[in-house]
């Protein structure tokens, strides 16, 4: 297990749509470890292959409390979407930087397990809006894309508050 290097906004890897993954094979259970290894070093919410140079469709997320509640996703797709959200948004490859983005309040989410057995996940809030997040890392796309207002110094809002 491995703490991996985050990729950061100009890093062309992070436009580009990540591949399927076929199989779990011994490598791709590494590649999980690591990208938890990884998410957690960095505090983060979230974190998509592709922010660790790895085109490949798997993505980590964990919105608990205590940090040690993790959700796999393998090839995950968006069914459906309800409702809205606005709100701040970060991302550990656009470092010290937030922006406003407009989200569903409401997302379910198909996709495999690292067993690759298919699963449903339904989330709201701040899972739906990381589900979102990390979903738009597999297709090339960052928050920035999408912020409503562009995006803003980090701590310039702490300071405000």
């Amino acid at each position: 297990m491995a703490i991996r290097n985050i990729r950061e906004i100009g890093d062309n890897v992070l436009t580009k749509v990540s591949r399927e993954i076929k199989t779990v094979d011994k490598r791709i259970k590494v590649l999980i470890d690591d990208m938890l290894d990884t998410l957690y070093d960095a505090e983060g919410v979230g974190l998509a292959a592709p922010q660790i140079g790895i085109l490949k469709r798997l993505v980590v997320i964990d919105v608990s409390e205590e940090g040690n509640d993790p959700i796999i996703l393998i090839n995950p797709e968006i069914l459906e979407v309800d409702g809205s959200q606005v709100g701040n948004e970060g991302c550990l490859s656009v470092p010290g930087k937030v922006g406003t983005v407009e989200r569903p309040n409401y997302v379910k989410v198909k996709a495999y397990d690292k067993n690759m057995e298919e699963f449903i996940l339904e989330g709201t809030e701040l899972l739906a809006r990381a589900l979102c997040h990390e979903i738009d890392h597999l297709n090339g796309i960052l928050y920035v894309d999408k912020a409503i207002d562009g995006v803003r110094d980090l701590y310039e809002e702490v300071e405000e508050e």
